[in-house]
């Protein structure tokens, strides 16, 4: 789901995002995980079916610089759809590297506008070079396509997570990964002391807070 909104409108998946707490992965939202378009297991049309069997409400496919799995899980969902079957909501997703603080890290790209000449150079299968790897240029990227950009894992870096989640804030970054599994339980979990730190960081700067399992295996549950 994405679209073109007019300036100043708040983005519709704000208001998503501002539901997402410790307990709504993986059974309500998922909005971070991967197929075979990057490096996953999951074919998108088998990511599909698990999101539909599971009962999720909205999730994304963040696979790395490639927008390649959301038209077939598009029209997966649709097929289901027709049947008479409940589905989640779709939103864009990619996941996409880039420099923040001289520290390589990942920005999650949600809702944009599937298309957008400004997200094609980060769609390309690989990281960018040169300026546009820095996350001013990413991050203004991921805006003008209309959509939100939040650090993906905060507390994954060689940097603490309290600099990257401020250096990120004063970009104009929307927000970012409050709730993820860092210790790679079976099944999904978040890890509660550091998770609690970044979400009361990201309350304390008004920043949006999302949820996502990572996945890169077979089940849409674990990581």
């Amino acid at each position: 789901m994405s679209g073109p909104r007019r300036p100043g409108a708040p983005h519709p998946l704000a208001a998503v995002l501002e539901q997402v707490t410790a307990e709504s992965c993986p059974a309500r939202f998922n909005f971070h995980c991967h197929t075979t378009c990057s490096d996953g297991s999951l074919r998108p049309e088998a990511l599909a079916r698990q999101a539909i069997d599971r009962g999720l409400e909205h999730f994304a496919v963040t696979d790395h610089h490639s927008l390649g799995a959301h038209g077939p899980i598009q029209r997966q969902l649709e097929q289901h759809r027709q049947s008479g079957q409940a589905v989640p909501v779709l939103w864009t997703g990619v996941e996409i590297s880039c420099l923040l603080e001289g520290c390589l890290v990942h920005v999650l790209a949600l809702g944009f506008e599937a298309g957008h000449g400004a997200l094609e150079p980060y769609l390309q299968g690989t990281a960018v070079v040169g300026q546009a790897l820095r996350a001013e240029a990413v991050r203004e990227a991921i805006t003008a396509a209309g959509g939100l950009a939040l650090l993906a894992h905060p507390a994954r870096y060689r940097l603490p997570h309290q600099r990257l989640i401020a250096a990120a804030a004063a970009l104009g970054f929307d927000g970012a990964e409050a709730w993820y599994d860092y210790g790679m339980e079976g099944r999904w979990s978040p890890t509660p002391v550091v998770c609690n730190a970044i979400d009361r960081q990201l309350a304390d700067l008004g920043l949006l807070r999302s949820c996502g399992t990572d996945t890169h295996g077979s089940a849409l549950d674990g990581r």
